[in-house]
């Protein structure tokens, strides 16, 4: 065990560790997690449920629509909620039947989804279930701006 000389600090300046004086953090530790707890009760925050509304974005960030046919699904608040270029149906068969037909007539149609923010979920995820099983993978969504 290799040990120094007591004499050989003072020499350099250097005061023992004994003599130094010791710093107790408990104090510190104890306003800080006093800091935490009140951040942690005083802050606002819902976890449960979050309110949802339709997204809007500048106008400078909406890419243009380009000039070529298309085909607008409207997700309405109240029944009948799907509507194709303006006609309702009342019930998600006919919608399918309808839009599949008018999909087979223009397939080369960018599908347009525009749906009212008030408008439920489930007709939105219906919709877009249809679109997957017609392999359509890519639909653009309107926004207010």
């Amino acid at each position: 065990m290799i040990s120094t000389d007591k004499s050989s600090f003072s020499q350099a300046g250097i005061t023992p560790a004994e003599s130094l004086p010791s710093i107790d953090l408990t104090a510190l530790i104890d306003i800080i997690f006093i800091v935490l707890v009140f951040l942690l009760l005083t802050a606002n925050s819902q976890l449960l449920s979050l309110p949802v509304d339709v997204p809007q974005s500048s106008s400078a960030a909406i890419t243009a629509l380009e000039n070529k046919p298309s085909i607008a699904i409207n997700i309405m608040a109240t029944s009948p909620h799907w509507a194709i270029d303006g006609e309702p149906f009342s019930d998600l068969a006919s919608f399918g039947a309808a839009f599949e037909q008018r999909f087979k007539s223009m397939p080369e149609a960018s599908i347009i989804i525009a749906a009212d923010k008030a408008a439920p979920v489930e007709p939105l995820m219906q919709l877009l279930a249809l679109l997957q099983t017609q392999a359509i993978g890519q639909t653009q969504i309107l926004m207010e701006h």
